[in-house]
C-alpha cells in the first residue's frame, strides 16, 4: 500500500482509535453525551479557541466518542485523519465547500446519486459554484471538462444506482495533471471492498448511514483525508489553506498543520459555522456497526451473486446492471480493482411497460420499498420516481436510468428467500403465489419510504 499501512483489517475495524482507560477501562467506546467541556484554566481555554492547542471545546466541532469513530474510519481507509458529520450529504457538502468557492468549478461524474446531483446543480449553483458532468467511463471527458477555475473532481467508487465502476487511477491522473484533488464517495463499496486512497484518490467521503453502520438506524457521514495532496504547490488556488487568515490569527493553515490543513479547515470553518455535527450517540451506533463490517459485506456479496444470477436469466428482466454479469463491459475492471466483489447495490431493467413498475414493486414482500441502501434488510427503490426524480429526463437518460430501472440493495436474509420473492413479483400474481410469499416469512410492505 502506498501509505505504508497494512490495508483494511478486521482488527482495525474493532480496535482502531480507542484504548480502554482508567478508572473503568470500558471495552466499548464510552458515549460522552455532553455539549461542552470544562477547561483546566483560562490559558488553556484561550489557546484551544485560537486552535493553537488540541482539545475539545464544544461538541459541535469535536467529541471524544466522535473522535474515536473518526480515527477508526481513517485507519480503515489508510487516511491521515477523518471528520465525522451528521449525514453523508453533509460530508459531501463539507468536503467540496472546503475546496471550491463562488466563481469556481467542479467536475463530477455523470452517474451520481440523485441527492448529490441536487446539491451540485441547485444549492451549489446558488453559491455560485459551477459543476460540469463527465462520463466516469471516459477519463478523456474529465480532461476536456477542466477549466482554470476547477478546484475538485468528484466521483463514486460504485455508482448509485447502476453499480458503475471507473478506472480510478486514470481519473486521478487527470485530476492531478489539472492540479486538483480527487474526491471519491466510497459509500457503496466501503473500505472492506475498495480503498480509493490506494488507487490515487485524495479525499474519501461516506454516508456512514449505509454499510458502515449497517442496520438502517442512524444517520452519519465522514470525510477522510489521504494527506497526500500538496496544496502548497498551488498557493493561489487555495488561499483558504495557503494564505494568512484573520480567522486563524493571521496564521497560514498549511504552515500550522501541513498535510492536516484541509481537514483543519473543514472542521474549524464549515463544521463550526454550518453545524452539521454528528451526535455522540449516533457515533456510538456507527462504531458498533463497524465492528462487523467485513462479515456483513461478505454476506451481502454472497446474496448479491445469487440474486444477480437469477435476474440475469429471467425472461421478465431486460438487463442487469452489475459488473459480475457475464460479458459486462466493466468485468475486467471489477476483477482488477474489486477482487472481493463490486457491492450489493445495483439495478436491473424490467422487460415491461413503465406502467408495470408499480405493480411489480407492490408484489414484493421481503424487499422493502425504502429510500435507503446498505441495511441488513433487502430494499427496493424506483430511481426515476424516487432518488433521481428531480433529474430531468435528459439527465436520467445520460445516467443510464430508464423508467423501468429498479434499484436493489441486497440484505442479509437467506438468498433463496430473496430469489423466491423476486420470482413471485416478476410473475403475474396468483393465489398460490401469495401463499408462497407468506411461506418465506414475509410481511406486507410498511410504506413507500422517505
Amino acid at each position: 500500500m502506498s501509505t505504508g499501512d497494512p490495508g483494511f483489517t478486521a482488527t482495525a475495524q474493532i480496535h482502531a482509535g480507542y484504548e480502554p482507560q482508567a478508572p473503568h477501562r470500558s471495552v466499548a467506546v464510552p458515549i460522552y453525551q455532553t455539549a461542552a467541556y470544562e477547561f483546566p484554566d483560562y490559558a488553556s481555554a484561550r489557546s484551544m479557541f485560537a486552535l493553537r492547542e488540541p482539545g475539545f471545546t464544544y461538541t459541535r466541532t469535536g467529541n471524544p466518542t466522535v473522535a474515536a469513530l473518526e480515527q477508526r474510519i481513517a485507519a480503515l481507509d489508510g487516511g491521515v485523519a477523518a471528520l465525522a458529520t451528521a449525514t453523508g450529504q453533509a460530508a459531501v457538502a463539507v468536503a467540496l465547500l472546503s475546496l471550491a468557492r463562488g466563481g469556481q468549478h467542479i467536475v463530477a461524474s455523470s452517474k451520481l446519486y440523485g441527492g448529490t446531483v441536487d446539491l451540485l446543480t441547485d444549492t451549489f449553483a446558488d453559491f455560485g459554484i459551477e459543476v460540469s458532468f463527465a462520463d466516469p467511463l471516459h477519463p478523456d471527458a474529465w480532461r476536456a471538462a477542466v477549466r482554470p477555475t476547477t478546484r475538485a473532481f468528484l466521483t463514486e467508487s460504485i455508482g448509485n444506482p447502476l453499480a458503475t465502476l471507473q478506472d480510478l487511477p486514470a481519473i486521478a491522473t487527470v485530476a492531478h495533471d489539472a492540479g486538483v484533488p480527487l474526491v471519491v464517495d466510497n459509500t457503496l463499496a466501503t473500505p472492506a471492498l475498495y480503498r480509493p486512497l490506494d488507487l490515487g484518490a485524495d479525499i474519501v467521503v461516506y454516508s456512514a448511514t449505509k454499510f458502515l453502520g449497517g442496520h438502517g438506524t442512524t444517520l452519519a457521514g465522514a470525510v477522510v483525508d489521504g494527506g497526500r495532496f500538496d496544496f502548497s504547490e498551488y498557493p493561489d488556488k487555495w488561499p483558504q489553506i495557503t494564505h494568512p487568515k484573520r480567522r486563524y490569527g493571521g496564521d497560514v493553515l498549511w504552515e500550522r498543520h501541513g498535510h492536516g490543513a484541509y481537514l483543519a479547515l473543514a472542521r474549524s470553518k464549515y463544521l463550526h459555522d454550518l453545524g452539521p455535527s454528528l451526535s455522540p450517540t449516533s457515533a456510538a451506533h456507527i462504531l458498533q456497526g463497524l465492528e462487523t463490517l467485513d462479515i456483513r459485506v461478505a454476506r451481502h456479496g454472497q446474496n448479491t451473486r445469487e440474486v444477480v444470477r437469477f435476474l440475469a436469466g429471467h425472461p421478465a428482466v431486460a438487463a442487469v446492471h452489475h459488473p459480475s454479469v457475464q460479458d459486462h463491459p466493466q468485468a475486467e475492471l471489477a476483477a482488477r480493482d474489486f477482487p472481493r466483489g463490486a457491492g450489493s447495490v445495483f439495478s436491473f431493467d424490467l422487460a415491461a411497460d413503465p406502467g408495470q413498475v408499480g405493480a411489480f414493486i407492490d408484489r414484493l414482500r421481503l424487499f422493502k420499498l425504502v429510500a435507503n441502501v446498505g441495511d441488513t434488510r433487502s430494499l427496493v427503490a424506483h430511481p426515476a420516481a424516487m432518488t433521481h426524480c428531480r433529474l430531468s429526463p435528459e439527465q436520467r437518460f445520460a445516467s443510464g436510468i430508464a423508467d423501468t430501472t429498479i434499484r436493489l440493495s441486497v440484505g442479509l436474509e437467506t438468498a433463496e428467500d430473496l430469489v423466491a420473492d423476486l420470482d413471485l413479483a416478476l410473475a403475474p400474481p396468483t393465489a398460490s403465489a401469495r401463499v408462497d410469499a407468506r411461506a418465506v416469512g414475509a410481511v406486507a410492505p410498511a410504506g413507500t419510504g422517505a
